[in-house]
């Protein structure tokens, strides 16, 4: 780097596992390349890798933690030992050429996405580290009992595993659409980071529910769906799908960015998980969301139960009952007027926040 981050400077940007990490991050780096202010050097692992390397040149992959998912629920056994097993053997080789690699660009800042190397370079040699993602509202904001009522004791796991992932950064940056108190300092909250994609998408009400859900432990949601009457664009339940396959209401439809984005701006609800992204999405195009968090993953719990407790949509521990579906396609108009009150200015809060960080990085003051 030089000696000011306005002239040419190195930044490490690492990301986590997720794809939402992925998409973030995209958002990010398009802003810093983009002011043509900045040398930025990119590391992921996982299936952000070959996401990000389709956008930007020279992704390097190091290796990174994964989680293993069946019938609906983290399996923590099974995600351990995988880590273990496809990890342990190349870790140190896998450090050591990551930090090499850092070494020769002596960066001046670093900023992370809820990944570790990136932090540990940062800390490690005294750099201004700043963290951006959605995990660390956990620990650094006091959430209201009703939103940890039944999932105390995985509330607690969780935070003590976000307390401990990035430790000490100068400053957090939480992405969130929903505002809790916040319990620590050196801690802003921003709207959710949004793709350019759905920023340019033209909100509209439509007829159909966009459905997003690998169908796993929901054996009868299509039958469910079927009861609605409404028509249904579905993706990921059948993920072998070319072309569309149509059963009276319901449409599978393979996989398609365009395709997908197109779907939600134009829907008049949403059924899918409880992850992060797709939930900030909706809420800015104020879609009324139907949110089936992960068995086991308290983030998505969390996401969930905000988006009820906002009024945005509901939260469900599963689509088995089919009373959950009809009741949630009753609330939708009460939903909607609670998101017509929603608004964000694109990213531009967090830009603004990311450059202001550079600047006083820059200068010495952080």
């Amino acid at each position: 780097g030089e000696d000011t981050l306005s002239l040419h400077d190195a930044l490490p940007i690492l990301v986590g596992e997720g794809m939402g990490h992925a998409m973030r991050s995209r958002v990010i780096l398009e802003h810093l390349i983009g002011t043509e202010q900045h040398e930025v050097e990119i590391m992921a692992s996982g299936r952000a890798v070959d996401f990000l390397a389709k956008r930007f040149a020279g992704v390097n992959r190091i290796h990174g933690l994964h989680m293993i998912y069946e019938e609906n629920r983290v399996r923590l056994g099974k995600t351990l030992w995988s880590n273990v097993l496809t990890g342990a053997a190349g870790l140190p080789k896998n450090i050591a050429a990551y930090f090499e690699r850092i070494g020769q660009l002596r960066p001046d800042a670093v900023i992370s996405d809820f990944e570790s190397w990136a932090y540990l370079y940062g800390k490690t040699h005294r750099l201004p580290t700043l963290s951006i993602d959605n995990m660390q509202i956990i620990n650094r904001a006091k959430l209201p009992d009703e939103i940890l009522d039944g999932h105390r004791a995985e509330f607690e796991l969780t935070r003590a595993f976000v307390k401990s992932k990035l430790p000490f950064c100068d400053e957090y940056f939480i992405t969130t659409f929903f505002r809790p108190p916040l319990r620590k300092d050196r801690t802003s909250l921003f709207p959710p980071i949004l793709r350019p994609e759905i920023l340019a998408a033209t909100p509209t009400r439509g007829d159909h529910l966009l459905v997003y859900t690998t169908g796993e432990g929901n054996a009868g949601i299509a039958a469910t769906l079927a009861q609605t009457g409404l028509p249904c664009r579905i993706y990921g339940m059948r993920r072998d799908l070319t072309d569309d396959v149509v059963d009276g209401n319901l449409t599978y439809r393979p996989f398609s960015e365009a395709g997908f984005i197109a779907d939600l701006a134009s829907c008049r609800a949403v059924i899918a998980g409880g992850g992060f992204t797709l939930m900030g999405e909706a809420v800015y195009l104020h879609k009324p969301m139907l949110a089936v968090p992960l068995a086991g993953q308290f983030e998505q719990v969390l996401n969930a139960r905000y988006l009820a407790h906002e009024g945005y949509g509901r939260s469900a521990a599963s689509l088995d009952d089919p009373r959950i579906v009809h009741d949630f396609i009753a609330a939708i108009p009460a939903c909607e007027a609670r998101l017509a009150a929603y608004h964000q200015d694109g990213n531009r809060e967090i830009f603004d926040a990311i450059d202001h960080f550079l600047d006083r990085a820059a200068a010495g003051v952080i």
